[in-house]
């Protein structure tokens, strides 16, 4: 079974405490601790060496998505690094890209959303991985359904860096770029890549939605996960209809 769990962010805005009880308390097995505000880098990371994360297999850090002082943010981000927690970063974001190299594969590089300028599909993200080849890859399904409902674009970032895919971000996400719950449209597009994301992969849910709502979120995901079409074929399709794009 593909090990799913949630961000932090998602559960309990600003509460990466309240955040981890509830991912605890539903019996995932991966999670994503969320800083993605600059002020909440210093309160996690202080957090993080006591924090108790037994029992999971995975834990993920995500960096804030704006940063006034970048230097700082990267100093306690170490925190992280120590005990081996990939560091999601926007590519947007990064400032000095020469500062983020000392976390090495560890750095994992995240496909953005329509409204950014940069890192929204496989040619945008390619510079960003010659700047930091040591990087590794994740892959938001959301953002990458926003840009291309088609799913073609998903299927050509796992293509082209889909070598280095640590981790998956997985959510609806709006017109306006507001992550919420999936819908059964976001479930079957997604379902069309689903076999070209390898099983151990950790996802992780973005999806703003109530506590109460979690185990059902939760089917919904591995529904959008499974696919009864064979592999070659979707890679067939989707070739079909870059081609066809292009």
């Amino acid at each position: 079974m593909r090990p799913i769990g949630f961000s932090t962010g998602a559960l309990a805005f600003g509460d990466f405490q309240r955040g981890l009880a509830i991912v605890r308390s539903a019996r995932m097995p991966v999670v994503e601790l969320s800083a993605l505000r600059e002020c909440e880098v210093d309160a996690l990371t202080n957090a993080l060496p006591e924090l108790n994360l037994e029992g999971f297999d995975h834990v993920a850090v995500h960096a804030p998505s704006d940063m006034s002082d970048e230097r700082h943010v990267i100093m306690r981000l170490r925190a992280a690094s120590e005990r081996g927690s990939p560091i999601i970063v926007h590519p947007d974001a990064i400032q000095d890209v020469a500062r983020w190299r000392e976390f090495g594969p560890l750095l994992c590089l995240e496909n953005m959303d329509k409204r950014k300028h940069t890192g929204r599909d496989r040619d945008e993200l390619a510079p960003w991985f010659e700047q930091l080849p040591e990087a590794s890859f994740c892959l938001d399904l959301g953002h990458a359904r926003q840009c291309d409902a088609s799913m073609t674009e998903a299927y050509l970032l796992l293509r082209v860096h889909g070598h280095r895919l640590k981790q998956v971000h997985l959510s609806e996400v709006s017109t306006r770029s507001k992550h919420c719950g999936l819908s059964r449209a976001a479930v079957l597009a997604y379902q069309e890549v689903a076999r070209l994301i390898p099983e151990t992969i950790p996802i992780i849910l973005e999806s703003v939605v109530s506590e109460s709502a979690v185990e059902q979120e939760l089917g919904l995901a591995r529904t959008a996960l499974t696919s009864s079409v064979p592999s070659s074929a979707v890679g067939c399709s989707m070739a079909c209809g870059a081609v066809a794009s292009a």
